[in-house]
C-alpha cells in the first residue's frame, strides 16, 4: 500500500471522528456559539474534502491490483464525508434545535448513528487489514532482496570459479604445448643419433676394408 495514501487516511479518520463530536454538539447549541461552531465544521469539511481529493489522486497513480482495495475504501470514507454534510444541513436549519430534539428521541436517529459507527468501525478494521498485508507485503519484498542478493553473490562465486576453471584450461594446454615439443625436439634428436651411428659404422667398415686391402697388398708383394 501506499504510505502517502495511509498519512492521508489517518488524517481523515482523526478529522472525521472530530467532525463528528462538533455536529454532536453543536446541534444543542444557540446563537454566537452555534454559529462559531457550524464554522468551524465548514472548514473541517473543507479540509475533509481536501483530503479525499488528494486520495483520489494518489489512488489513480497506483498499480491496477491495489488500486481495486483502495477504490472501494475511498467510495466509504466519500459516503461519510456526505453525511457529515447532511448532519451540517441539518443543524444549519431555522429550526435545527428542535429537529435535532425530536430525532434524538426517534429510534430512526439511533439506527442512523449505529449505522455510522458501526461504519467507522468497518472502514478503521479495512484500515488495520490494509496495514497488516502493507506489512506481509514489506517483509516479502525484504525477503526477496536477500535472495536476489544471494543469488548474485552465487553467480560472482560461480564466475569466479570459471575463471579459475579458464586460468587452469589455459595453463594445462600451455604444458601441453611445451610436452609436445619436448616430443618433437627427442624425436629428432633420436633420428639423429641413429643417423650417426650408421655413418660410424660406415665409416669403421670403410676403414676396415682399407686396412685388409692394405695389408694385402703388402703381403702380396
Amino acid at each position: 500500500m501506499s504510505e502517502v495514501f495511509e498519512g492521508y487516511e489517518r488524517q481523515y479518520c482523526e478529522l472525521s471522528a472530530n467532525l463528528s463530536k462538533k455536529c454532536s454538539s453543536a446541534s444543542l447549541l444557540s446563537g454566537e456559539q452555534k454559529k462559531q461552531k457550524v464554522s468551524e465544521i465548514k472548514s473541517g469539511l473543507d479540509e475533509a474534502e481536501s483530503l479525499i481529493k488528494k486520495m483520489d489522486l494518489e489512488v489513480r497513480s497506483l498499480q491496477p491490483s491495489i488500486r481495486a482495495t483502495l477504490f472501494t475504501k475511498l467510495r466509504e470514507y466519500k459516503s461519510d464525508m456526505n453525511n457529515l454534510k447532511s448532519e451540517l444541513k441539518r443543524i444549519t436549519s431555522a429550526n435545527a434545535n428542535q429537529v435535532a430534539r425530536d430525532e434524538l428521541l426517534e429510534s430512526g436517529m439511533a439506527d442512523t448513528l449505529m449505522v455510522s459507527a458501526d461504519q467507522r468501525g468497518r472502514l478503521l478494521m479495512s484500515t488495520e487489514r490494509l496495514n497488516q498485508s502493507s506489512d506481509r507485503v514489506k517483509e516479502s519484498r525484504r525477503t526477496m532482496l536477500e535472495t536476489e542478493e544471494l543469488g548474485v553473490s552465487i553467480l560472482q562465486d560461480l564466475h569466479q570459479q570459471r575463471q579459475s576453471l579458464l586460468h587452469a584450461h589455459n595453463t594445462l594446454h600451455g604444458v601441453d604445448d611445451n610436452i609436445g615439443k619436448s616430443r618433437k625436439i627427442l624425436t629428432a634428436m633420436s633420428r639423429r643419433m641413429s643417423r650417426n651411428k650408421w655413418i660410424i659404422g660406415s665409416i669403421i667398415i670403410a676403414l676396415v676394408l682399407a686396412v685388409i686391402l692394405i695389408l694385402y697388398f703388402k703381403l702380396s708383394h
